[in-house]
C-alpha cells in the first residue's frame, strides 16, 4: 500500500468510523489527550487565517455545574435565543433525512412515533450533554459574520475527526446555541462573541443501544455534479 492510500484510508476510517453519541461513561478524558485533539484541530483552514474560533471545556465539577444550570434554565426558559438563525423549515431531501434520523434514533430506544412525551425527554437529553464528561463551547467574533461561523464550522469538524482519531467520542450540538444569552454570561464570553455550537465528549457508553445505529449517507451522485 503507497502512503496516499494509506492517508486517504485512515481518513475514511476516521470521517465514516465516526458517529454521534448520545450516552457516556463518567470517565474524564485526560486533559492532556484534550490539549492533543485541539492542538491538531488548530490547523483547521479559516478565510484569511483569521482563526476565529475560541473554546471554553468543561471537565470533571465545571461540567456538572454548567449540565444542572443549563438544564434548568432550559425548563424556565425553553424559548429560542440563539446568535445564528435556525432553519425555518426543512423541505425535500433534507427533510427526508432529518426524519429517517428521527426515526432511526427512537427505533434504538423503542420510542413509539406517536409517544410526544418520551420523544420530548429524549430531546432534553441534549441540555443534560447526554451524560458526557466535558463540553466544549464554540464561538466566533461578531464582526467577522457568515464567514466566522463558517470557518468555525470547518473547525468543529477537524475536533470531531481529531477526537476520533484519540478514542474520544462526540456530540455536536446546535442545541446549546439555543441558550446563546445564558452560555455567554454563565462562562463571561465577551458580548462581541457569538454562540456557535457546543461539543459534548467523553467515552461512548457501548452498550447503551442509543449508539448501536448508524444514519446513511448520500451517495456521491447525489451531491455531484461534474462540469
Amino acid at each position: 500500500m503507497t502512503a496516499l492510500n494509506a492517508d486517504i484510508d485512515a481518513l475514511r476510517r476516521l470521517i465514516f468510523g465516526r458517529a454521534t453519541c448520545r450516552a457516556y461513561l463518567r470517565e474524564r478524558v485526560p486533559e492532556d489527550v484534550i490539549r492533543s485533539i485541539v492542538d491538531a484541530a488548530r490547523g483547521t483552514a479559516s478565510w484569511c487565517n483569521t482563526q476565529p474560533w475560541d473554546l471554553v471545556i468543561t471537565s470533571g465539577e465545571s461540567t456538572e455545574t454548567f449540565r444542572n444550570a443549563l438544564m434548568e434554565q432550559v425548563r424556565q426558559h425553553p424559548e429560542l435565543d440563539s446568535d445564528f438563525p435556525f432553519p425555518d423549515e426543512y423541505r425535500g431531501v433534507y427533510l427526508d433525512r432529518r426524519r429517517q434520523a428521527g426515526f432511526q434514533l427512537y427505533e434504538a430506544l423503542g420510542i413509539g412515533r406517536g409517544d410526544k412525551e418520551k420523544r420530548e425527554d429524549q430531546s432534553f437529553e441534549n441540555f443534560r450533554l447526554f451524560g458526557a464528561p466535558h463540553v466544549v463551547i464554540v464561538t466566533v467574533p461578531e464582526e467577522l459574520g457568515t464567514y466566522g461561523a463558517v470557518d468555525a464550522g470547518g473547525f468543529v469538524s477537524a475536533f470531531l475527526l481529531s477526537a476520533q482519531a484519540h478514542g474520544v467520542a462526540t456530540t455536536p450540538q446546535a442545541a446549546l446555541a439555543m441558550q446563546s444569552s445564558f452560555i455567554r454570561n454563565y462562562f463571561s464570553i465577551p458580548e462581541g462573541r457569538k454562540v456557535v455550537c457546543g461539543i459534548s465528549f467523553g467515552y461512548a457508553d457501548r452498550a447503551h443501544p442509543v449508539n448501536g445505529y448508524r444514519t446513511e449517507r448520500a451517495r456521491v451522485d447525489d451531491i455531484l455534479r461534474l462540469v
